[in-house]
């Protein structure tokens, strides 16, 4: 096609695989034995179809063959070499580790985490702040237990809760651990134990449980979270606060929180009642940390709202609405392959200068997928992929239906 930069020998379907090490995935396949006795369908052909599947969005096992069937012809250049059939496909989903997709998504998060990072933060506290909050996707078949109270008619739908960190500077999952949505957000906080002494949470108060919070405070983790209205507890010393009356902090003070069976244990920390003008609404923090600012503890409890934000973007472009199995593990799978896919286009979008709506481009890249093109070229100028066109083939384009190039080579 010329010596351009905007079409590429490879459709952008590869050039999004470019960010997967294809090393990496035979050593977590030889981790989990995930290729032993496999013929054909390897962890890394499984992997390419998951995310072909969450890609062109389809819902049934029949739809994933039939576009494979219709890119036949290029499969090869996204290492492919034969077409899966659907029981072969349907037994990986379900024999096939989840665990595999999980180390996969690690590895690609890890090896390309330095590019996600907002260079622009100079916030040291921003830098080192961590968010964490569930979102539950529901499920038509009671493969896992759902919560809340059994309707009077009909059957209370499954469902699968991912419990999810992410790094404030970067906005993409660090950390993810699904259960079923029944069992209580409070248990997943023992993974927090694993973050870097210094380092700031924010969760709601849905995760309250004050003995792992003391936890925290022996291992200098500081978190940031809400008061439940029943909390018990002693108030102690009062600290000052601005004398500013735009500053929203009403009171700041220390407390002690009293936990156990027999309310017999304490837990030091901090109490912050703070007014929001904006939603005209008083909030009750409470902290482990004493040294921060009142307003800083109120600034950092109102990014938690970003975490919301990335779920709304993954409902958004990659809705989990139709599985593929209809069992626990086919589901995970399923989930680790949208969380890939949101990954790898968010890696696409570090890399660009131009500034592009998250959901245009996976629109476009949705379109394309399988189109001969330079993904990186077309984003970032996708008007002069037409100009380029009219330079080879000016006869072919001069009548043009676009009035604003017409004139611009004839």
């Amino acid at each position: 096609m010329g010596k351009n930069t905007i079409f590429s020998g490879q459709p952008i379907f590869n050039q999004l695989l470019t960010f997967i090490d294809k090393s990496e995935i035979r050593k977590i396949a030889k981790k989990h034995g995930s290729d032993y006795y496999v013929k054909k369908f390897t962890t890394y052909n499984h992997l390419v179809v998951m995310l072909f599947v969450v890609f062109e969005g389809y819902h049934s096992i029949r739809e994933v063959i039939l576009g494979l069937l219709a890119n036949a012809h290029k499969l090869s250049h996204l290492g492919l070499s034969y077409l899966v059939r659907r029981s072969t496909f349907s037994e990986a989903n379900k024999r096939r580790s989840s665990k595999v997709f999980e180390d996969i998504y690690m590895t690609v998060y890890q090896k390309h985490s330095r590019f996600l990072a907002d260079s622009r933060l100079t916030d040291k506290d921003l830098k080192r702040l961590y968010i964490m909050d569930s979102s539950t996707i529901s499920l038509f078949k009671d493969i896992l237990k759902g919560v809340g109270r059994n309707p009077k008619s009909g059957k209370k739908k499954g469902g699968i809760k991912a419990h999810t960190i992410i790094k404030a500077s970067e906005n993409v999952p660090c950390l993810v651990r699904y259960s079923e949505a029944a069992r209580h957000d409070h248990m997943f906080l023992q993974e927090v134990e694993a973050l870097p002494a210094g380092s700031i949470i924010t969760f709601d108060k849905g995760y309250v449980d004050y003995a792992q919070y003391e936890i925290f405070s022996e291992k200098s983790i500081w978190y940031v979270t809400r008061l439940k209205d029943n909390a018990r507890y002693t108030a102690g010393k009062e600290f000052d606060i601005p004398d500013d009356a735009d500053s929203g902090v009403l009171k700041d003070e220390e407390v002690v929180l009293l936990y156990g069976e027999n309310k017999t244990k304490e837990h030091k920390a901090r109490r912050i009642a703070y007014w929001d003008n904006e939603n005209e609404r008083l909030f009750e923090f409470i902290t482990n940390n004493f040294e921060l600012a009142a307003e800083k503890i109120a600034w950092i409890y109102k990014k938690r709202w970003q975490i919301e934000l990335l779920f709304k973007q993954l409902k958004q472009n990659f809705p989990l609405k139709y599985f593929l199995g209809d069992n626990e593990n086919a589901i995970e799978i399923q989930i680790w392959a949208a969380m890939l896919a949101n990954l790898l286009i968010t890696l696409v979008k570090s890399k660009l200068k131009r500034n592009w709506a998250f959901s245009n481009m996976v629109s476009i890249i949705r379109q394309q997928l399988m189109n001969y093109i330079n993904i990186y070229a077309f984003l970032e100028n996708p008007e002069k992929s037409w100009l380029i066109l009219i330079k080879q083939d000016k006869y072919k384009y001069q009548h043009s239906l676009f009035p604003e190039v017409q004139g611009a080579y004839f």
